[in-house]
């Protein structure tokens, strides 16, 4: 296979992937038992130079339940019989999982309420009491 493209800047090797196949327990019948059609991708997002730091961390934070104590993240795919289109399925989710992360997230800035929708709200909840309180008993008169 080729280097990996994710952004037109950032290329990952392919001698940075290290893949391997080996039995599935996906479709296939009986070939399931003959073929190595499921494929494991690892790659060590530390080790890889020219990976933004940030970007980095953001992706290490997301995806740390698939990174393992290597520091190697561990991708596997078995939904097709056909090895080759494994490991195209397993190299764009580590394409995909990657641009996730890319853009850190805007940070939040704390906003207060309007005095408009402060009014609605308080007069919404009025409403709501009134027509409540209406679904009592009606009073005795004496």
């Amino acid at each position: 296979m080729s280097d990996l493209s994710v952004t037109k800047r950032f290329r990952i090797a392919e001698s940075e992937l290290d893949w391997s196949a080996s039995r599935s327990s996906g479709p296939g019948g009986q070939n399931v038992n003959k073929v190595n059609s499921k494929v494991t991708l690892r790659w060590k997002p530390a080790t890889r130079p020219g990976f933004d730091d940030g970007w980095r961390h953001r992706f290490e934070a997301r995806f740390s339940t698939r990174i393992n104590r290597e520091g190697e993240l561990v991708l596997h795919s078995d939904r097709t019989r056909d090895q080759f289109r494994n490991l195209a399925d397993v190299r764009a989710r580590l394409v995909s999982m990657l641009l996730e992360c890319r853009v850190a997230p805007k940070t939040r800035r704390a906003t207060r309420p309007t005095l408009g929708s402060k009014k609605r709200r308080i007069e919404g909840k009025r409403r709501l009491s009134e027509k409540k309180r209406l679904r009592g008993r009606p009073q005795r008169d004496d």
